[in-house]
């Protein structure tokens, strides 16, 4: 493995501990805290929660783009990471504020979001055609990375909003955020990074708009692929690399579905979890605090699953292939939602659940994370072209913004008034529906993995 690895592996773990410390918290605060007695406080909070999260998986669309383009990968999470640390000086310093802490939203949302992509693909980029047959491994131990800082962020930062208050919650994953930018530059020295291209004559949208002229005008060629169209202006380097990122977003489009159900085990699930019996034994959990599952699951599951239960499949002559593997994801995220819709029957009913009820929905969600979301991330990275691999990395986090802000709209509209139940059974349906899209598009696609020389 990669020496330089370590680096990039602590920088996230510490990150991600800063990311999931905030963003656990962010719904009670804004109940509990900022919004105060308002009507709608709820509905409010989740549609504000969502659009953050939203903004969050948007921006990589711009780091991706300015890191493949002009600054690289190194200096863009460097700079970014800064503009990162600076939000979460907003948030502990403007708790009772509404203009400076949505500001530093703003900030965290521009740097979380903006070095995103380029950790991702600058994992990637420290392995040739020598080596990649780590990458599997890495980005499994990657993940785990991120599970780990989550895991602590989600045990700790909830009990600390309790006892200390939001300055002291918040401040906390701000301190993290420094380290994390301080380790990822002691290793500034052993990177294998990969030039900027700069502006690119021959980039997928040019290509694209190339063909769709040609197309048009009635020239360009009469290739078996439309694309081929731009052959006239484009090199054929060009135009496959275009058409795989075109393989890549037939894959990502019901991938928002996912996303939808998902990040709402911070909105919809904690506020469930406020209604719920909160008393375990001596323990009493905070409503966000349950998040906790989700990472040790995912800690346990990843190595359970990469060395155990994909090559058992393999051995039987099924190999769980990448989108297989995700198309089972949907269904399992599906049925994680029948099953909150079913304690929130119960709890309108007057029934009065234990908090411990939401660990099933838990596993089946995260079981669902774990085919997903990690295979997603190996997907990404393969299967794009050299210059475009940031950029195909945006793409995929634009998946979670598409899902957030879906979310966030039927909160606004209100779309299912009164008992949630309707709502979660919609989005179970939905899920659903794009987990047998994915089947049918995983049956069509032809996968080419895209590596550097050695």
């Amino acid at each position: 493995m990669p020496r330089q690895i370590a680096y990039i592996i602590g920088n996230e773990a510490c990150e991600r501990f800063s990311f999931y410390g905030m963003r656990n918290i962010l719904t009670v605060f804004l109940v509990d805290y900022l919004l105060g007695s308002e009507a709608g406080a709820k509905e409010t909070a989740k549609e504000t929660f969502h659009l953050f999260v939203m903004a969050v998986y948007f921006f990589p669309l711009l780091g991706g783009y300015v890191a493949d383009r002009y600054w690289g990968k190194y200096r863009t999470i460097f700079w970014l990471s800064l503009v990162y640390c600076a939000g979460h000086g907003c948030l502990a310093l403007f708790d009772d504020n509404r203009t400076g802490f949505f500001f530093g939203l703003f900030l965290i949302a521009l740097g979380s979001g903006g070095i995103k992509p380029c950790v991702s693909a600058f994992v990637g980029d420290q392995f040739t055609e020598f080596n990649k047959h780590l990458l599997k491994k890495v980005f499994g131990a990657f993940y785990w990375s991120i599970n780990l800082g989550s895991f602590a962020a989600s045990l700790l930062i909830p009990k600390t909003l309790k006892i200390w208050g939001p300055s002291v919650a918040f401040g906390i994953p701000g301190i993290l955020m420094l380290v994390a930018t301080f380790i990822f530059w002691l290793g500034r020295r052993t990177y294998s990074e990969l030039p900027p291209t700069g502006p690119n004559p021959h980039s997928f949208l040019r290509v694209v708009g190339s063909a769709l002229r040609a197309r048009r005008g009635g020239g360009g060629g009469s290739g078996r692929h439309w694309l081929d169209r731009a052959l006239g202006g484009h090199p054929a380097e060009a135009v496959e690399g275009a058409k795989a990122v075109l393989r890549v977003l037939a894959v990502f489009a019901p991938v928002p579905f996912f996303w939808m159900l998902f990040d709402q085990k911070a909105s919809t699930w904690v506020l469930q979890a406020r209604s719920m019996d909160l008393q375990v034994g001596p323990w009493t959990f905070e409503p966000s605090q349950l998040q906790f599952i989700n990472p040790l699951l995912v800690m346990i599951l990843i190595p359970l699953t990469a060395g155990v239960l994909y090559p058992a499949f393999e051995r039987r002559g099924y190999p769980l292939k990448p989108l297989r593997r995700m198309t089972i994801g949907m269904f399992f995220a599906a049925f994680s939602f029948v099953m909150v819709a079913m304690i929130q029957a119960s709890l309108d009913g007057g029934s009065k659940l234990s908090v411990l009820w939401q660990t099933a929905p838990y596993v089946a969600l995260t079981l669902g994370e774990v085919l997903v979301s990690t295979t997603g991330l190996e997907f990404a990275y393969s299967q794009a072209p050299r210059e475009m691999k940031g950029t195909i990395a945006s793409f995929w986090a634009l998946t979670t913004a598409a899902g957030n802000l879906v979310v966030a709209i039927v909160s606004k509209a209100n779309v299912f008034e009164g008992s949630p139940v309707r709502s979660l059974l919609f989005y179970a349906a939905l899920v659903s529906l794009a987990g047998v899209a994915m089947g049918l598009i995983a049956r069509r696609t032809v996968t080419v993995d895209y590596f550097r020389k050695a």
